[in-house]
């Protein structure tokens, strides 16, 4: 039986500094437009919770889908045109 104390050098050998890697803001940077656009989308919809949508508010909430998409694809067209040229975009 091994005590805990012979896994503990392997347990705590790298310190985890709590901060994301550059590769992860790096993710981050480029999902920012995706995020932002769901942002805006769910501010629209949040405005409508409690009461009927206007005229208005529909198209608000149309044309924050719409950014939603198109945020979405161009990420999607971003990642294909990164994976096929190999990483080199």
């Amino acid at each position: 039986m091994k005590s805990i104390a012979a896994l503990q050098a392997v347990v705590t050998a790298t310190p985890f500094d709590g901060e994301p890697s550059d590769a992860e803001l790096d993710a981050i940077d480029r999902e920012m437009p995706a995020i932002l656009a769901d942002v805006v989308l769910l501010d629209a919809q949040i405005m409508t919770i409690d009461r009927t949508p206007t005229e208005l508010d529909e198209r608000r909430i149309r044309r924050a889908r719409r950014r939603v998409l198109a945020a979405r694809r161009e990420l999607a067209n971003r990642s294909a045109v990164v994976s096929l040229s190999g990483g080199a975009a």
